[in-house]
């Protein structure tokens, strides 16, 4: 009788008796043939941002392309991306509207006000759909902004999971801390966009 093996290390169907087999086996073990390379799944932070990256690959204006994914019990909820208002132009096609901000410190930061942010549409996407975000996690790209921080804690986020800080994103995490709110950073590189 001979046994039909499929050989992993060759991809070779071999044809082997009872005693060449145990031999081959044998033989094997002191050789260490190479094993299948074992698969390693991502963690469910890895893979909701994964997929908030994805989503954010549909967003409209180059200078933070993101996307956000907002997820309760590893169910994905709602999601967006940064994007103009249903029927109005694009960064992508007609340019940035920047506005400059002066913060109390005297530091000026530019903004481009043309596009709703992907926390906001994804907020206003679960809205849309009738479906309650309140006690879930929201996946990130970076740091949400000051006014996108108000509207998580108001909609009763717990969670937060960012990729990277954003450059003016402090007085954000110092918000989320007195809403008890968790902020996981992934990276703790800031990003880096035009115009900034």
């Amino acid at each position: 009788m001979l046994w039909q093996i499929t050989l992993y290390s060759t991809q070779k169907i071999c044809y082997f008796s009872k005693n060449r087999l145990r031999m081959f086996i044998m033989k094997s073990k002191r050789n260490k043939l190479p094993s299948k390379p074992k698969f390693k799944r991502p963690s469910w932070d890895e893979y909701f941002l994964s997929v908030a990256e994805a989503i954010a690959q549909r967003g409209t204006c180059d200078r933070g392309r993101a996307g956000t994914v907002i997820v309760k019990d590893h169910q994905l909820l709602a999601a967006g991306y940064v994007a103009s208002p249903k029927g109005f132009p694009h960064c992508d096609d007609v340019g940035h509207q920047i506005k400059k901000i002066t913060h109390e410190d005297g530091t000026v930061t530019q903004h481009c006000v043309r596009t709703v942010h992907a926390e906001q549409n994804a907020i206003v996407q679960a809205a849309r759909n009738g479906v309650s975000i309140e006690g879930a996690t929201v996946y990130v790209k970076m740091t949400p902004c000051r006014v996108c921080a108000m509207l998580l804690i108001n909609a009763g986020i717990n969670k937060i999971v960012c990729a990277m800080k954003y450059h003016t994103g402090k007085e954000s995490e110092e918000m989320f801390k007195k809403a008890k709110i968790q902020v996981v950073f992934k990276n703790n590189e800031v990003e880096k966009y035009k115009k900034q």
